[in-house]
């Protein structure tokens, strides 16, 4: 049970992060069929890294014994503070145009969704289904991508900002409570 409360808080921690980034886009004024786009590729790759992490970590995992959730906690504490930084470091940058071509809407995608490789490997130490982690990602992704558009012209950059640090401030906490026995 607690392997499961820590994948629907894990889902919602990296599901920030394409929040965040659908509000970035969201504030250049966007039209209903970027909007579906936007959605279906954020979800789609949240669902396919984690997929890519299970695999590797459980191939890694029953090598490291009884110190895999410490391994698993410190990847997620440091993929937290990673998207604190990135975060900051993003927010300062300006903008993007309304028009977001094929090709920059894939890597937007897939920057966002790295941290599920991480994110993966971590589940996977307590045998997370791949398939039900990949969906509880993907459409939590989709569903914080849609509601980061709808708000993204009307909140502006500072609400931005704070999710990306929300979501990084969640993955340490998770990662922390993997460690003292909290979660898993």
């Amino acid at each position: 049970m607690s392997g499961l409360l820590g994948l629907l808080l894990v889902s919602v921690s990296v599901g920030l992060s394409n929040f965040a980034g659908s509000i970035g886009i969201g504030l250049s004024g966007i039209d209903g069929r970027t909007r579906i786009r936007v959605g279906i590729a954020f979800g789609l790759f949240e669902a396919v890294m984690p997929i890519i992490g299970l695999l590797l970590g459980e191939a890694v995992a029953g090598y490291l014994g009884h110190i895999a959730k410490y391994v698993a906690s410190t990847v997620l504490v440091l993929t937290g503070a990673y998207t604190i930084w990135q975060g900051r470091r993003v927010s300062a940058e300006p903008k993007q145009s309304a028009q977001i071509p094929t090709r920059r809407l894939l890597v937007t995608a897939l920057a966002l969704s790295i941290d599920n490789l991480a994110v993966g490997f971590a589940l996977a130490v307590y045998r997370i289904p791949i398939v039900l982690a990949a969906a509880t990602m993907g459409v939590i992704s989709v569903a914080m991508s849609l509601l980061g558009l709808e708000l993204g012209s009307r909140l502006g950059t500072r609400v931005e900002a704070w999710s990306e640090e929300l979501g990084g401030a969640v993955l340490i906490l998770v990662g922390i409570a993997i460690a003292v026995g909290l979660l898993g």
